[in-house]
């Protein structure tokens, strides 16, 4: 009964962790997208601010820094996305595990269920056999009670005259 208890114990503790880091890979997974997100938005800005600067005239070595930079940026947001892959693995991998710490700690509670209901029909028979046992030691002692009282010449309560 312990070790099952132990083992549901253990279970419990293996399921919580697996909880927790599938929370913090989940959190990780929003920080990257909003980061790309932040990305994105400064392309776009980026782009906007050189198609100002453009309009208006600028120097030739102007535009070849702008094109440089938005390169920059979507290369940036290449590596994001595929950080933000791998986080997805993470997170897949965080899942499976919850689902087998989960399985886990089902089965340790079903074991633990079982035996504590083998311990309540085992104290039930016992407790049966030790009724039994008194009812015959009870039957035992009041025959030999009637006998004595037979073999003295007494006569029973219950007796008409």
């Amino acid at each position: 009964m312990t070790i099952k208890t132990q083992a549901k114990r253990r279970a419990e503790i293996e399921l919580g962790k697996a909880i927790v880091a599938l929370k913090e890979a989940k959190e990780r997974l929003e920080e990257l997208k909003e980061e790309k997100e932040e990305i994105v938005e400064s392309w776009r800005q980026a782009r906007k601010e050189m198609k100002g600067r453009m309009g208006h005239g600028a120097r030739v070595g102007e535009g070849n820094v702008h094109v440089n930079f938005l390169r920059k940026l979507k290369e940036d947001e290449e590596a994001k996305e595929d950080e933000i892959e791998e986080q997805n693995i993470k997170v897949a991998d965080c899942e499976d595990r919850v689902a087998l710490a989960r399985r886990g700690y089902i089965d340790a509670c079903k074991e633990l269920q079982i035996m504590e209901k083998h311990k309540e029909l085992w104290e039930k028979k016992v407790r049966d056999e030790i009724t039994r046992k008194e009812e015959r030691e009870m039957d035992e002692l009041g025959g030999t009670i009637h006998q004595l009282r037979r073999w003295r010449g007494e006569k029973s309560v219950f007796e008409t005259k």
